[in-house]
């Protein structure tokens, strides 16, 4: 489809084309397959797959696709057309079958799904009406960002780090059995651990949950070089995707219909003649349609394009991934491939007219992200108030007894966990619900159609809970504090997209247990707080809320609260030993409000605050009160519950979420808490956590917070290796005190 000039001004041109720089005179076989559009008005989907026309006009969507893709990227100068380009024709075919719950783990496909958008004119909603406006937007705030976000209607789920899209799918699949939900995985992204191994397991648990399709983009390149998988031969990969679980496997190769004598494995289907380049079409129509109906007629399947990174852009292989500062719209390899690609006003008509009726309309007015989700009431919560200076409780057994009545009342709910509940001390959840598992078992509280779900991959758990609360459903990720970093990348990425959502989604919930300071005989390899590290950086983003309950009254509190949250990420984090009660109801909801609150209060010659987060390192603190009282200096306890309620307004980014939270603890209540003559914070976890104290206390202060793990007999004596004793406190203390 070769263009020759500039838009021929004899022609009507669509007002949405402003922008675009070349076209076509004349596309060849428009006259004979583009009469009228495939997707007749009223139509949600091509009416016959053996109509030429119906292959003819999925290419022409496909080209417009690649054309758009590069005109957008090189208008800046920056960006990654080749590897959506080599799977134009999948995306173009499936959108043609009228599917458009679309989803990517690719987050460089990130200019083909914009101009998909624009097509279908979903991103009308954010005042994209031209090609000029698409293009001035792209790669700007409050624009087009460079990978997919939530901010963007029509697109159902962010991608950025390569790994991440099969979760989306799958957690989209079990909340919407009926649709279909394509996500495009890219073969360089295939040598993440996780996207197959995570699509095993899931399979295991949910076995009719087969709606969800990857799309293999086999294109033999992955960003700056070969694949690791380029030199598989077809047999081998559709072998390694059945050894995987996989019922079905669709593979369409270019190859076979290339008629140009193109060397290699992988070739670019734009440059055969017209007759083969049809032919392809009709190969891909048919091959997406069965591979579709298979997904949702409860076989596991995959659909694979392979076919030449950069096809039909400015340069192929891994070249064509990435566009540098020399490719602007005036690079020669730019120009030649614009025009190459061109189209028709016509052309350009036609495939709009088929995008905006594809999948009943705009995927902006259609995908099942642009709906608020209803959930059923949970009712009143079996709370349980213990008196404070009684037995001592197990916080996070007093927690699953609430987890048990969510799931009762929801039963789309899940509660995910890598390292097993009981060990955490929340066995009660899978006495309630039932660890998912083919093998029923009493003993092990397992059962097929529960709702713990428990692969041994803390990715996979962080997936699929954080994947279902982005698509609108509730969800808790429970994990050892010293092993949820390796899930933190995607929870990360999903409380990132909610912030910039467009709809209310329930808050992303966690509970981590089994602290670095409970861990003492594992030794060093248990004990990794590092990871409130991770999240004292995430709270000033605005809508992430770590909370630390010092005992099992207020952890019930905490979690009654979380689940009232929208596009929020929570993190509590509690131990799973049996701790004094030291807290009300009311206290707690106070803390999470103020975020903190105080414990004990002594007056003496001079005044110590002990700003303490966690539950364990409250131990230390009381008997240093003790010695410090002892010695007529007055002590005031405060449990940090709610950290990110006691940073300043401007140091956070609140203001700029979708859900803005704008809470923050005022100057005068800060002193009333935090006020005093020596002010010493004190953390089992990372010191960063007390940043929102430290930055606003104008008192002499100090931090005795995590260094190292060391192998030890118990969590006192493990806290005296890293310093935090009582006598260690209260003479820092005395001596700040002087």
């Amino acid at each position: 489809m070769t263009a020759v000039s500039p838009n021929p001004q004899s022609v009507s041109t669509p007002a949405f084309c402003d922008g675009i720089q070349y076209y076509s005179d004349a596309v060849p076989g428009f006259d004979v397959y583009g009469a009228v559009p495939a997707i007749g008005e009223g139509q949600t989907a091509i009416a016959d797959l053996t109509d030429p026309a119906a292959a003819y006009q999925t290419l022409l969507y496909a080209d417009a696709l690649r054309y758009l893709i590069l005109q957008v990227t090189a208008s800046k100068a920056s960006g990654h057309p080749g590897g959506f380009a080599s799977q134009a024709e999948a995306y173009a075919a499936l959108v043609m079958l009228g599917y458009k719950n679309i989803i990517t783990e690719v987050g460089h496909h990130a200019p083909g799904f914009y101009s998909a958008m624009f097509l279908d004119r979903s991103l009308e909603d954010m005042g994209i009406n031209t090609v000029q406006q698409l293009r001035d937007r792209f790669r700007e705030q409050h624009g087009l960002l460079g990978h997919l976000s939530g901010f963007i209607p029509g697109i159902l789920a962010p991608a950025g780090p390569l790994g991440q899209g099969q979760h989306f799918a799958m957690a989209a699949a079990l909340l919407h059995p009926d649709k279909l939900f394509p996500f495009t995985v890219g073969d360089g992204g295939l040598g993440e651990p996780y996207i197959v191994s995570a699509m095993a397991h899931f399979h295991t648990a949910y076995p009719t949950a087969t709606n969800f399709l990857p799309v293999l983009v086999w294109n033999g390149y992955s960003q700056e070089h070969h694949s690791m998988v380029s030199l598989k031969t077809n047999e081998q990969m559709e072998s390694y995707w059945r050894g995987n679980g996989f019922e079905q496997v669709v593979l369409i190769d270019a190859k076979d219909f290339d008629d140009q004598n193109q060397p290699g494995a992988y070739v670019d289907s734009t440059i055969f003649a017209p007759e083969q380049r049809l032919a392809f079409g009709k190969a891909v129509l048919a091959k997406t349609d069965e591979a579709a109906r298979s997904a949702l007629g409860g076989k596991l399947t995959v659909l694979i394009i392979k076919q030449l990174k950069g096809a039909g852009v400015h340069a192929r292989g891994a070249k064509s991934h990435n566009l540098y500062a020399q490719h602007t719209l005036e690079n020669p390899d730019i120009v030649a491939a614009l025009k190459a690609r061109a189209l028709s006003p016509n052309a350009w008509a036609l495939v709009r007219a088929n995008c905006e009726r594809a999948g009943g309309g705009p995927a902006s007015k259609t995908v099942v992200t642009e709906f608020e989700r209803s959930l059923p009431s949970l009712g009143q919560l079996p709370l349980e108030e213990f008196t404070v200076g009684g037995e001592p409780k197990v916080s996070t057994t007093a927690m699953g007894k609430l987890v048990a009545a969510v799931g009762q009342a929801d039963a789309a709910y899940v509660v995910t966990n890598a390292d097993g509940n009981e060990a955490s001390g929340i066995a009660n959840i899978n006495q309630a619900l039932k660890i998912i598992h083919p093998t029923e078992d009493p003993l092990y509280y397992q059962a097929p159609g529960g709702q713990v779900y428990e692969p041994l991959s803390e990715d996979a758990c962080a997936g699929l809970a954080a994947g279902l609360a982005l698509m609108g459903s509730r969800s808790l990720w429970c994990s050892y504090e010293s092993f949820a970093i390796n899930g933190l990348p995607i929870w990360q990425t999903v409380t990132q997209a909610m912030a910039e959502l467009r709809r209310p989604t329930p808050a992303t919930v966690t509970l981590f247990t089994a602290g670095a300071l409970e861990q003492g005989r594992n030794g060093w390899t248990h004990q990794r707080p590092e990871i409130e590290a991770y999240f004292a950086a995430m709270m000033r983003n605005g809508n992430v809320f770590p909370l630390f309950p010092p005992d099992a009254n207020s952890i019930q509190v905490c979690y009654d609260w979380a689940l009232t949250q929208k596009n929020k990420g929570v993190v509590i984090t509690a131990s799973k030993s049996p701790l004094p009660i030291r807290t009300t109801f009311d206290q707690t909801q106070q803390a999470i409000a103020n975020g903190a609150i105080t414990l004990h209060e002594t007056s003496g010659s001079t005044t110590v605050v002990f700003a303490v987060i966690g539950d364990m390192p409250l131990i230390p603190v009381f008997e240093a009160a003790t010695q410090l009282t002892a010695e007529g200096i007055g002590v005031r306890i405060v449990s940090v519950i709610n950290p990110r309620r006691l940073y300043r307004a401007s140091d956070v980014g609140w203001d700029l979420c979708s859900e803005p939270d704008s809470a923050f603890l005022n100057d005068a209540e800060f002193e009333s808490l935090f006020g005093g003559d020596v002010l010493i914070g004190v953390t089992g976890g990372a010191s960063g956590m007390l940043e929102p104290i430290m930055l606003r206390s104008l008192a002499k202060r100090d931090t005795f917070a995590w260094k190292r793990g060391e192998t030890t007999a118990s969590p006192t004596a493990l806290m005296a290796v890293n310093g935090i004793t009582a006598e260690a406190l209260a003479n820092r203390a005395i001596a700040l005190s002087l």
